[in-house]
């Protein structure tokens, strides 16, 4: 049980935007080429060095394309000497290989984690601008099991796939993963508004959801979209009207959707942690509002101490009907979606169908 003021659950460490996708949502809006003021290889070993002071939270390796990195086994056997978890998220494309799998394997990753956006290759391919692409995901996830790696499948819900979540959640269960990450869409990079589903349509996922959780193989979490654990209470709780519930401990134990989960809600700056490309220290990559950079900054002492990180923990700073909401301890509302539509890292979210009481 982390105390998420001194420690975040997950770092998500952005190597490079480098990417040879062209995503419609991407957060990064990646680049062709590196960007030469990429933190070094040896700025990476001093931050993870770093990272050691918050003990052993979970490392995801993004980007861009990770594997645009060419250090990147480096960076990885770096984390496993140092006992930190470590996970990749590498872009479906061919310079990610069944020897580039087996290379990381040996390098200490824990797991990778690739992403299907849509049922069938036409939709996903759409999505992420190249054609192939889909497959190349497919390839893998194959790869992946065949070097005994656990495989995470993270999906974006957007307008154009919500209504295929059942398609999907085949698709992904046909995978075999540890874990589900659905993502629901920020506004944020290349992602717009108009590319968000309702809050309506976004409360019928998160049923599906959290049914799914009770007889899936596979753990499943939301990104983006903290009210899942309020729907999870309301649907699965013993006592769904009881703030106490806030934990995972309050639901089903049944219910998939704890193995591989923080004990309390992650949220942006609240157990969550952004390093990006050039060192800048976010308190999530779809809030991109900087505290500070590693190349001259305590990232320690940032997230601990920096008025920013601060203020998005402590949820009597909630406005608008997250802030009177009696789960705004379990939930708090996506701070960067509040941030990409209001300017305010502060308002509601309003991709929460749930209307508190006045």
């Amino acid at each position: 049980m982390l105390d998420f003021d001194r420690s975040p659950f997950l770092i998500l460490w952005e190597l490079t935007r480098a990417c040879e996708l062209a995503c419609k949502h991407c957060r990064a809006s990646a680049i062709e080429r590196r960007n030469p003021l990429e933190l070094t290889t040896e700025q990476c070993v001093l931050l993870l060095e770093e990272f050691k002071e918050f003990g052993k939270p979970l490392i995801v390796l993004t980007g861009g394309n990770p594997a645009q990195r060419p250090d990147l086994y480096e960076i990885v056997e770096e984390a496993r000497t140092r006992g930190l978890p470590v996970a990749v998220t590498p872009s479906a494309t061919p310079l990610v290989t069944a020897e580039y799998i087996e290379r990381l394997k040996h390098a200490g990753v824990s797991r990778i984690a690739i992403s299907l956006d849509g049922p069938d290759a036409s939709s996903h391919d759409s999505f992420r601008g190249v054609r192939g692409s889909f497959a190349w995901s497919r390839n893998i996830v194959r790869w992946t099991h065949e070097n005994g790696l656990p495989v995470q499948i993270n999906t974006t819900m957007w307008k154009e796939n919500f209504y295929r979540f059942d398609e999907m959640a085949e698709l992904v269960a046909s995978c075999d993963p540890v874990l589900w990450s659905v993502f629901f869409l920020v506004p944020t990079g290349r992602a717009t508004q108009d590319m968000q589903i309702t809050a309506d349509e976004a409360e019928q996922v998160l049923m599906k959801m959290a049914d799914l959780s009770l007889t899936s193989k596979f753990d499943i979490k939301s990104t983006a979209a903290p009210h899942f654990r309020r729907v999870l209470i309301q649907r699965h709780s013993k006592q769904p009207d009881d703030a106490r519930s806030a934990t995972l401990g309050g639901l089903r134990s049944a219910a998939r959707v704890g193995a591989l989960r923080s004990y309390q809600s992650v949220n942006d700056g609240k157990g969550l942690l952004f390093i990006s490309h050039v060192g800048d220290i976010y308190p999530s990559g779809f809030l991109p509002v900087t505290a500070g950079n590693v190349k001259q900054d305590s990232v320690v002492t940032i997230y601990r101490e920096s008025p920013l990180f601060q203020e998005l923990r402590n949820p009597s700073n909630l406005e608008g009907k997250c802030g009177r909401c009696k789960f705004r301890v379990v939930c708090g509302g996506s701070r960067a979606r509040a941030y990409g539509e209001s300017g305010s890292w502060l308002a509601q979210d309003n991709l929460c169908a749930y209307m508190p009481p006045d």
